[in-house]
């Protein structure tokens, strides 16, 4: 335990802690003595686990939501527990600029997959812009244990406190820690603003949403493909599987690729140039039809495994698209229905990959089988059968079943991982911002995922106004921008030069400092043969064209298009926000 006499004693050389070194400050006792002890009731921290490194030079590489920089940071790590709790720990990770570095900024970071947080590989991109950098275990034992590692205490038991520390409570005590913290480390006075960010996507994204639909936490929030309607979104991979099964067909991926290129190419140019980009998604939706595919001859060649012989892991894959091929696509495309043809949810954009109708080659029986998706299956067997294990079977399995489990978790998870309330009174009413991205041509989250919520939020909190008038009204302060081209939170290998988003943090920190509200978002390309061009992203309901041959650049208002992002979910008697 730290004396009193040391705490203030520290308390009052930090007056001084901007003209102090990373040397003066990234000290074990430095930091136990900054440690925001009681600022939540039922939560102790625990002191002696403070871990504290100082690093200097550290060169981070360039991602996808952030460049590359180089900085000195204090790595700090401790520990806390929720009182009258056995066996609770929770662990949390934060990268400390230097005194001279710090910008009255602190930063949240989310995970992905089924991770609450992304290791120390997000936290760069706080530091870099001056932050306080924070991450969580969220008490599951680990950074690298996930919450389906620890979700169930037994078979048919649910650990209820990892799920609910996964849903969104471990990212607000992070939060509300992380900011007294940062204020004690660098004797903020009470009437300077720290400014309070999170940022991350996928997994990553709908945490920060379970936060912006709770809390007033942060200032502004950067989320990316938000993987939330949960019970909805990890139900929809098996979709491609049940459509697959339907049809009786599993086609080779060779076959699903060539329709795929073809859609790229016939759909580029709708945007008003062509450069192996599909920016208008909507437009190819509207104007192209794959069965042009059909009887196109596809080849791709075998890929070889290592080991004994170098057995060929897949054969080549050579022959025509086939009307069963592009039955299984357009019903992929189209969306989950229910055996009466009601539409129980919404699908990808046709530029998108086909990641979840994937298929295995059999050698024995020379044949393509159903290989179903792993995040469906844990799904099932896990949040709703509550066993551990992945051997989900399709057999037996219908287009009605895929609909129960949808309501099944829809019902049982509602408050904790569904993370679409659409009332954002609370984060709105305190000056939050927020800026939504999302990869058009996503594969594993649909693009139209987003724009439903976007248009949640806009009904519900503005229901008296027009369409043009509520939807002004909220980009006011909520900004949702479709990334052409992108996949899953990161550039496409299908579409190399399409742009992504990579300082959007830095947008936000500009409109929340500094009142300049983004009209587009500036986006580069990251990869590709146009590596390093600019582009400019439209908000949300605008889309991008290309007028005058190409040469000047519009975001125009196209009700025939937006049309096409608004789903009717007929299969349902509840609102799907």
């Amino acid at each position: 335990m730290v004396s009193s006499a040391w705490v203030w004693g520290v308390a009052a050389s930090a007056a001084l802690v901007h003209a102090a070194t990373l040397d003066d400050v990234c000290t074990t006792a430095y930091v136990q003595a900054a440690l925001p002890l009681d600022v939540l009731t039922g939560i102790t921290i625990d002191s002696s686990s403070v871990v504290v490194s100082a690093t200097k030079n550290y060169s981070s590489s360039s991602g996808d939501f952030f460049g590359a920089a180089t900085f000195d940071y204090c790595g700090v790590q401790l520990a806390y527990s929720h009182d009258g709790i056995d066996d609770d720990q929770v662990l949390l990770m934060f990268w400390l600029p230097a005194p001279d570095k710090f910008q009255n900024r602190y930063l949240s970071t989310g995970g992905g997959g089924m991770a609450i947080n992304s290791g120390n590989s997000s936290l760069p991109g706080g530091v870099m812009y001056g932050a306080v950098a924070g991450a969580t275990d969220g008490g599951f034992g680990s950074f690298d244990l996930d919450e389906d590692d620890v979700f169930l205490a037994a078979n048919g038991t649910i650990d209820y406190e990892a799920l609910y520390m996964f849903g969104y409570k471990a990212h607000h005590e992070m939060s509300v820690i992380g900011k007294q913290f940062t204020r004690n480390f660098f004797n903020m006075a009470e009437s300077k603003k720290l400014y309070a960010y999170y940022q991350a996507c996928s997994e990553g994204g709908r945490e920060g949403w379970s936060q912006i639909q709770r809390y007033d936490d942060w200032d502004g929030a950067v989320v990316g493909a938000p993987a939330f309607r949960y019970a909805f979104q990890q139900v929809q991979h098996l979709w491609s599987d049940m459509a697959m099964k339907n049809e009786d067909y599993y086609p080779p991926p060779c076959e699903l690729t060539k329709i795929l290129n073809m859609t790229i190419t016939a759909c580029d140019p709708l945007d008003g140039v062509t450069d192996g980009v599909v920016s208008r998604t909507d437009l190819c939706k509207i104007h192209y039809d794959i069965e042009k595919t059909i009887g196109e001859e596809y080849y791709c060649a075998a890929t070889s495994g290592s080991g004994y012989g170098k057995r060929a892991t897949t054969p080549a894959q050579s022959g025509k698209v086939s009307a069963k091929g592009v039955a299984v696509a357009k019903a992929i495309i189209g969306g989950m229905k229910d055996s009466n043809g009601k539409q129980v949810y919404l699908s990808y954009q046709p530029s998108a990959t086909w990641s979840d109708a994937g298929t295995t080659y059999n050698s024995t029986t020379d044949s393509w089988e159903l290989s179903v998706s792993g995040i469906g299956a844990d799904w099932v067997d896990r949040y709703l059968d509550l066993i551990d294990s992945e051997s989900l079977s399709l057999d037996g399995v219908t287009e009605d079943t895929l609909k129960t489990w949808i309501y099944e978790g829809w019902q049982r998870y509602d408050s904790v991982l569904q993370t679409t309330w659409p009332d954002l009174s609370t984060y709105h009413g305190a000056g939050g911002k927020i800026l939504h991205v999302h990869g058009e041509s996503d594969f594993s989250v649909p693009a139209a995922s987003s724009v439903r919520y976007w248009e949640s939020v806009r009904s519900v909190m503005y229901p008296d106004l027009s369409y043009t008038a509520s939807a002004a009204k909220l980009n006011e302060w909520y900004r949702l921008y479709l990334i052409p081209g992108a996949g899953h939170c990161s550039p496409s290998t299908d579409q190399t030069n399409g742009p992504f988003p990579q300082t959007t943090l830095q947008v936000l920190i500009n409109w929340v400092e500094k009142d300049v509200t983004p009209s587009t978002l500036p986006a580069t390309v990251l990869q590709g043969s146009e590596e390093g061009k600019s582009w400019e992203l439209c908000a949300w309901p605008l889309r991008p064209l290309w007028t005058n041959k190409g040469t000047k650049f519009e975001c125009v208002y196209d009700q025939a298009s937006i049309d096409t992002w608004h789903w009717d979910l007929n299969a349902w008697s509840l609102p799907v926000y």
